[in-house]
């Protein structure tokens, strides 16, 4: 049940273990929450890495997530099948796959790279790109990208290039030109769509995964929406389904493998679960992801943890748009900063989103935040990834419906904003007023922003002396509020480290497995990039594997 990242591997695995395999997923459109994802992958001494002689061993990669993992949440054996299995997976798609094929980023640091084990790049890999063509018609069932993850356009990048061009360092407008040139002269693609045929990060990986999934001629019903699990003599037999308005059974010989991400689009389990205030209009995360699988599963006593945590991500609600947009480069770029209502910073902006929302769902006062910059951030950065430059965007091409305290304002003081956006103004000019300072003096005082090598991996290291600070002094000044929302939720369903779903007396439900989202996270402080992914395929093949023994 899924069609992510997690359920095609799972479906590959139970079919090379010789099981008759089905792949059912609610959507008209398959590849749920990793089709529009960045895509990355966080599997410490994966092959990639190995190839490029990376400084890396298991015991490193043990020492850092023994560090940064909360202590007494995690069951310590499924991390260590994850570390122990997590690369020979990635080695049996490369060998036994014509089409799975990542990329090494050697510079993407850990999240915590400064702790022990951690490392400033080699870890997380990212999807090969791949021409739309090798699909043939099923490129149009694939769901697209998210178009934060895009130049304006629908134009699509790697996460190495996306680096450059969302932060808007050096040599970025010279990459963003080529790229376009690219889209441009497809001229095939061209013809029948403006969608772009050039797959990059969470397209890529999902459309790899499925042409394996075709070779194997595993088929994949989309618009199938499972309704329940069936359960006879203590063993999932099967499950309820509805396909073309009407409601099926459908057998499980082998088990069923609940796939299918968490309840972030269902804002009555938001509400009894995660921290308040909380919405579903500040999730950037799948329409679809209404909590199905685990609802599901808590019917047949299925155990739950972790459900007050998320893949959390600072949000915008663009008006007129049906999802937020993430927030994950801007506010930690030299220039701005984000405060809460009493006009105060509260946490460090370039550090990982996850762990600056962790800081910000402390404090009620801290919802929403305000990312405030001046005319000459406007002028050189992108916001939101829906705000171009000003250079090439002025304020006069803005939408009159964005200039709302919901999501943009302006003035031409910081006393005027605050009044605009209901925030402290004291505090609001205050905070600047030793921003500024911080930024001559090129340290962070309140929170070391700029210290981390994660912190600058996204700074403009054109700017003196630290890269992620620069004063606020030119008007106007703007305010972009920000959400604490999220990719998908991090609670679900706990299993064991064969992907088996437990109850809650921690006995294994026979013939249920689960992996990804439906989870409970088995790496909830998020410590590198595509630390939601590498667990979801890792136990994918796991449920798969195991699913496909009986």
């Amino acid at each position: 049940m899924g069609s992510g990242n997690g359920a095609l591997t799972a479906a590959i695995a139970a079919a090379d273990g010789g099981a008759e395999t089905l792949v059912i997923e609610k959507s008209e459109k398959f590849g749920g929450t990793s089709a529009s994802s960045g895509g990355g992958v966080w599997i410490p001494n994966n092959r990639y890495a190995v190839a490029e002689k990376a400084d890396d061993s298991l015991e490193d990669a043990r020492a850092y997530l023994d560090h940064v993992t909360p202590s007494n949440t995690i069951n310590p054996a499924l991390l260590e099948a994850y570390l122990e299995r997590g690369p020979a997976v990635i080695d049996y798609l490369h060998e036994h796959t014509e089409w799975v094929r990542y990329r090494n980023l050697a510079y993407y640091p850990d999240y915590f790279p400064d702790g022990p084990g951690g490392k400033t790049g080699n870890r997380s890999m990212e999807p090969e790109p791949l021409h739309a063509s090798a699909m043939g018609e099923d490129f149009y069932n694939l769901a697209p990208q998210h178009p934060q993850t895009q130049m304006p356009g629908g134009i699509n990048f790697t996460q190495v290039e996306g680096a450059v061009v969302l932060a808007a360092t050096r040599g970025w407008f010279s990459l963003a030109a080529k790229l376009v040139l690219k889209y441009l002269i497809d001229f095939p693609t061209r013809l029948k769509t403006l969608r772009d045929a050039r797959l990059t990060m969470g397209n890529a990986g999902v459309a790899r995964l499925f042409l394996a999934l075709r070779d194997r001629q595993i088929p994949l019903w989309r618009g199938t929406a499972m309704l329940d699990l069936v359960q006879e003599d203590g063993r999932v037999i099967g499950i309820v389904i509805e396909r073309n308005n009407q409601r099926e059974f459908v057998r499980a010989r082998k088990g069923v493998v609940l796939a299918a991400g968490g309840f972030e689009r269902n804002q009555a389990m938001r509400e009894q679960y995660l921290p308040s205030p909380t919405n579903t209009q500040w999730s950037a995360g799948n329409l679809q992801n209404t909590g199905d699988a685990i609802i599901a599963a808590q019917k047949l006593g299925a155990d739950t943890a972790q459900m007050d945590w998320g893949w959390w991500f600072t949000t915008a609600t663009v008006p007129g748009k049906p999802k937020a947009y993430l927030s994950q480069v801007e506010k930690g770029m030299a220039g701005s900063i984000t405060v809460n209502r009493k006009g105060a910073r509260f946490s460090n902006e370039s550090q990982n989103y996850v762990s600056f929302v962790a800081d910000m769902i402390k404090d009620e006062a801290n919802t929403p935040s305000y990312m405030i910059f001046d005319a000459d951030f406007r002028q050189q950065r992108p916001v939101a990834s829906v705000l171009i430059q000003g250079k090439f965007f002025p304020d006069w091409m803005i939408p009159k419906a964005w200039w709302t305290p919901e999501f943009l304002s302006k003035a031409d003081s910081l006393e005027e904003l605050a009044s605009k956006v209901g925030i402290d103004s004291s505090g609001l000019e205050n905070t600047v007023a030793g921003f500024n300072q911080y930024a001559v003096d090129g340290k962070d005082a309140d929170y070391q922003r700029g210290d981390s090598s994660y912190d600058r991996y996204y700074a403009d290291p054109e700017v003196k002396p630290n890269p992620c600070l620069a004063p606020l002094l030119k008007p106007p000044f703007y305010a972009l509020a920000l959400y604490p929302g999220e990719m998908g939720t991090a609670g679900g369903l706990v299993i064991d480290d064969n992907a088996q779903v437990l109850n809650e007396d921690g006995a294994v439900i026979a013939g249920l497995y689960a992996c990804g989202n439906t989870t409970a996270a088995l790496l909830p402080a998020y410590p590198g990039p595509g630390a939601t992914l590498g667990p979801a395929m890792v136990f994918g093949f796991i449920a798969g594997e195991r699913a496909a023994q009986g």
